[in-house]
């Protein structure tokens, strides 16, 4: 009886409690199969494929199966040496000896057919069919992103993922995950004893179909973002161009790029590694990150003086350099003219019109209420705000307000005399090339604007929502009538800083922004919208220790503007000499 309990005690607990036998002779006759749908395609607006699909492998492995081989055979198949299958099989050993796993990932369609045809030798390994990225116009790296295996986060998150699926890590393969990657399905395949696939298991009662991806069309122009990456080369900073009627973002370049075929494949991590080291840092989106204004920021003081009443069209101030530095120019008969010659001393003055409203008797306390009055309409502008673009790490900026300063400084302990640098776009103000832009279409559309977004279509239907309405900004029409009129004066009349923006036959109007950097030169700033009266295109160039605004920023947006509205360049010689300017250290 004693022995009869023992072995019905054993059978119990290998038939009931232990189930590797039942996976280890499920696994042996059966084998589920993951089948990967197909990831969306991504398409310019123009209907330029710019991101596809090609065909890759995974190896993988059930170690409880494996019986003795040929491992040197299988090492040459693959191209590694015996040490690196020992540790890929430990590895696999130490996840599951009775699950499949990846044992050797994205092999290409030679290295396949060369296993394949060795396959049946190595029992207890088989081929999962992949798919790999192909970036086939090698820019937009910053927009497009790129596709890497999941991490634990990600697995730990979301249930759809197991271990070796891959899913985008950056840019819109990364926003648009969910739309992007469709529906895995499954197959089971019946096997035998030499883990040769013998058939459809029940007749395909239990399998079920993978669902491809949907496809996206961006808002990107291809060709007008391959040329200003070009215009970009050896240059840091970047390009954010909108289209005003509509908020579709034409252009996003941020220089120094990089090829984003360089992050596809097992070379991913070795390249992303040696991308991350370059001090220029070109894994940045530059055009979605933070940097002082400079004198841009004048327009908007400009603006928010009309509204409160500290100015009028025709307010006069004098060039007081003995307040702030400023250039040699004739003198600011109005709010235009001091638009149109960057007068540092006459921004001065609104700034400090608008801190300091007499609301009450103590300078402190006025200051406190007056930048805050300040900052409510500045917000209103687009600035302090991260648009939801369809790309993610989107920086929203910094506008400060009194609770910034009490920190710093103290409640009630500072005045206009502390912060008077904001007046003039330097100080703690930070905003983005993508809200320059933005700040430039609303001025283009004289006073309202769209949402910028970089994806115009999700499969078959049209983008709706809020990037289809207008945003109307609390200011009156008549302010941005004369904030045109200055920027037209800024690029086409004398005494004028952006006169390098100039388009033949087009009427540019534009601003110039010379940011002071104290780490060193100074920054190079210019946005603009053409034509004047019936805007297709706003831009913002911002390229970093360049110099003045007018000098090298400029120069940039002319062409970038004149190549989108014209189709052709008609000064060779000066673009000759804007795309060959070096401006930054080699970055190779």
């Amino acid at each position: 009886m004693l022995v009869f309990l023992i072995i019905w005690a054993k059978l119990f607990y290998l038939q009931i409690l232990d189930v590797s036998l039942k996976i280890s002779s499920e696994n042996n006759s059966r084998r589920k199969v993951v089948v990967y749908p197909a990831r969306g395609l991504i398409y310019d607006r123009n209907g330029v494929l710019l991101v596809c699909n090609e065909a890759a492998y995974d190896l993988q492995v059930v170690p409880g199966q494996v019986k003795e081989f040929d491992t040197l055979a299988l090492c040459n198949d693959l191209g590694i040496d015996i040490e690196n299958f020992r540790s890929r099989f430990e590895k696999c050993k130490k996840y599951s000896s009775y699950r499949p796993s990846v044992f050797f990932k994205q092999i290409n369609s030679r290295q396949y057919a060369k296993i394949q045809e060795h396959l049946y030798k190595y029992h207890g390994f088989f081929v999962q069919n992949r798919t790999l990225r192909k970036y086939n116009e090698g820019i937009a790296a910053h927009v497009l992103g790129d596709v890497g295996e999941v991490n634990l986060d990600m697995l730990n998150a979301d249930s759809y993922y197991a271990v070796g699926d891959y899913a985008g890590k950056s840019g819109v393969e990364q926003y648009y995950e969910k739309e992007l990657r469709g529906i895995k399905g499954t197959e089971y395949l019946l096997v035998d004893v030499h883990n040769r696939v013998q058939g459809s298991y029940m007749d395909g009662k239990y399998d079920s179909v993978a669902i491809p991806g949907k496809n996206l069309v961006l808002t990107i122009d291809s060709e007008l973002q391959k040329y200003g990456e070009k215009i970009m080369q050896n240059k840091l900073g970047s390009i954010v161009a909108i289209e005003p009627s509509s908020g579709e973002i034409l252009v996003m370049v941020s220089s120094p790029g990089y090829d984003p075929q360089l992050l596809v494949g097992r070379s991913r991590g070795k390249h992303f590694d040696s991308l991350s080291n370059v001090s220029a840092k070109p894994l940045l989106n530059r055009a979605i990150s933070p940097n002082p204004p400079g004198s841009i920021f004048k327009i908007a003081q400009a603006i928010v003086g009309l509204q409160e009443g500290v100015i009028s069209k025709n307010t006069f101030y004098s060039c007081d350099k003995s307040k702030i530095g400023c250039h040699n120019h004739p003198p600011c008969i109005g709010v235009e003219r001091a638009i149109q010659y960057s007068c540092n001393p006459y921004f001065y003055f609104v700034f400090k019109d608008l801190v300091q409203r007499k609301k009450d008797p103590s300078i402190f306390k006025d200051s406190h209420i007056g930048l805050d009055l300040w900052k409510e309409k500045i917000l209103t502008l687009g600035f302090g705000k991260a648009f939801d673009i369809g790309l993610p790490s989107v920086k929203k900026g910094f506008i400060p307000g009194s609770d910034h300063y009490d920190k710093k400084y103290g409640k009630y302990r500072w005045a206009f005399s502390t912060i008077f640098s904001l007046s003039i776009g330097q100080g703690e103000i930070m905003a983005t090339p993508l809200q320059l832009a933005n700040f430039c279409a609303i001025i283009s559309n004289r006073g309202y604007y769209y949402n910028p977004h970089i994806v115009r279509n999700i499969g078959e239907e049209e983008l709706t929502g809020p990037n289809t309405q207008k945003v109307f900004t609390p200011f009156d029409k008549s302010y941005f009538d004369m904030m045109v009129e200055g920027m037209d004066y800024v690029v086409n009349q004398d005494y004028g800083t952006g006169f390098y923006g100039r388009i033949p036959g087009v009427k540019v109007c534009g601003k110039t922004g010379t940011v002071q950097n104290p780490h060193g030169k100074d920054h190079s700033v210019f946005v603009a919208f053409a034509p004047k009266d019936d805007p297709k295109i706003a831009i913002a160039v911002y390229i970093e220790n360049a110099g003045f605004g007018g000098v090298w920023a400029a120069p940039v947006a002319r062409l970038v503007m004149e190549k989108y509205l014209t189709g052709e360049i008609s000064d060779e010689e000066f673009e000759k000499r804007i795309q060959e300017a070096v401006l930054i250290e080699s970055t190779e």
